[in-house]
């Protein structure tokens, strides 16, 4: 199911460097104020997983990408660029089908995503169960 709500340039710029330089820990997007549009709401260069969560509204709909750090248990540094699609339980019907219908119209422009996690509360985006998604056989 189509939306027809379009994605921003500036969305698909964020994530690419996000992607490519690893200088930004976080990206929040939201729609417009008219629903036409996927914007950037929130870009972090510093912040932690804790940061990221807590900027998640607990009555609106929101998509974000995280570049997800972590340590092998050979030493091994990896990151994994994980998209949440947060659509908490107390948000309007309407606002959870927009952002429903919209995701696959912005998942296709985000080549390299690894992991899609769907939230509806804070349990469902906590750091260890994320964690355990992303990786196999890493450590905190």
């Amino acid at each position: 199911m189509a939306s027809g709500i379009q994605v921003n340039p500036e969305v698909v710029d964020t994530f690419n460097n996000l992607k490519i330089k690893h200088d930004t820990s976080y990206a929040i997007f939201t729609l417009n104020g008219d629903l036409t549009e996927i914007i950037v709401e929130k870009v972090s260069g510093d912040g932690d997983y804790e940061d990221f969560v807590s900027h998640l509204p607990s009555d609106k709909c929101r998509y974000g990408i995280f570049d997800f750090k972590y340590t092998l248990n050979d030493g091994g540094q990896r990151n994994k660029l994980v998209f949440f699609t947060w659509t908490p339980d107390s948000a309007s019907i309407k606002d959870k089908m927009l952002f429903a219908s919209s995701k696959d119209a912005l998942k296709k422009q985000l080549n390299g995503i690894h992991t899609e996690i769907q939230g509806t509360d804070l349990d469902e985006v906590d750091y260890d169960t994320v964690y355990n998604k992303v990786s196999s056989g890493g450590t905190k």
